[in-house]
């Protein structure tokens, strides 16, 4: 896969998983079914939100957009895993990269903002029950979500530009089964350390600002549910937030396991595992985690269930 100095990259070649030739038909086949559960799952819970009238309220307004960006950043990543399972070649062209780096890297950034917006919301919720409908008025709620969609175009947009500025005439493979950065930039001929920066920079104040918002926002909550003198009240304040303190776990929990294991030859297909579950395994876990520990979801969907039969 060398280039001659002076030739510019055309397409690049996803390498996958060490294993992918042996066990493609497998692989194909896990892939194809999450993705599937997740397309069920993500449209299921957008729609349940959007006609059933108890969930228009400001924590199911987020979690209607969260489900649509899991869907869409999943969407970015899988359809083009699957076909390059059964191809020969695995290839993507230099615009089609560059196009599902933005797109992922968009909607993921935005998730982590939703999910900030979502602990605001609870700690309104628990810490501030009488002032929630007055705070967390729509108006607030659409700034905030456009905020997140803002802040995720922005470092996309500003990533994959200054990324696919760069000379590609290394090598065109890469050594992993989607475009991201890390694996792009070790490809160029060029220097990278302004782009390092660049993503450090983002990357760092994302991760930093949304994940002591969430500490925060669950700090004041804890106290205040230890306020709460009845073991049924707490029970039932710690019950509105589980699921959200449950995929933020699973979130931030994956993207801290890839922080800290990154950068050795023996932890990448470590990496590409961690990648596998943040970008293809927790938007099919998402609406599982909403539905099966949520009783308004599942009040829902009995009642959906109900007036159908």
């Amino acid at each position: 896969m060398e280039q001659n100095n002076g030739t510019q990259v055309t397409e690049f070649i996803l390498l996958g998983f060490a294993a992918q030739h042996k066990f493609w038909h497998i692989l194909f086949v896990v892939f194809l079914m999450v993705y599937v559960i997740t397309l069920v799952g993500n449209i299921g819970m957008i729609l349940l939100i959007k006609i059933h009238s108890s969930l228009h309220t400001p924590m199911y307004f987020f979690l209607q957009h969260l489900a649509f960006v899991d869907l869409c950043y999943a969407s970015a990543v899988t359809p083009k895993m699957l076909q390059n399972f059964m191809g020969s070649k695995a290839s993507i062209s230099f615009t089609g990269c560059a196009v599902q780096l933005l797109v992922y890297g968009t909607f993921v950034t935005s998730d982590c903002f939703i999910l900030a917006s979502m602990a605001v919301d609870r700690y309104v919720a628990i810490c501030n029950p009488l002032r929630y409908p007055v705070v967390m008025s729509r108006r607030l709620c659409v700034q905030l979500l456009v905020g997140s969609y803002a802040m995720g175009l922005l470092n996309a947009s500003v990533n994959t530009s200054f990324t696919f500025s760069l000379k590609f005439c290394k090598s065109n493979a890469i050594n992993h089964f989607f475009c991201d950065v890390p694996p792009i930039l070790a490809l160029a001929c060029s220097s990278i350390d302004f782009n390092v920066r660049i993503l450090a920079g983002f990357v760092g104040f994302n991760l930093t600002l949304t994940v002591l918002v969430v500490i925060f926002s669950y700090a004041y909550i804890l106290a205040a549910i230890l306020r709460i003198s009845s073991a049924s009240g707490r029970k039932k304040a710690f019950s509105t937030c589980a699921s959200h303190l449950t995929a933020v776990t699973i979130f931030y929990g994956t993207l801290s396991y890839m922080y800290v294991h990154h950068g050795t030859d023996r932890s990448q297909e470590q990496e590409k595992v961690a990648s596998v579950f943040y970008s293809i395994m927790i938007p099919m876990l998402n609406p599982l985690i909403y539905s099966l520990r949520n009783q308004d979801v599942l009040e829902a969907l009995k009642h959906l269930g109900n007036k159908c039969s």
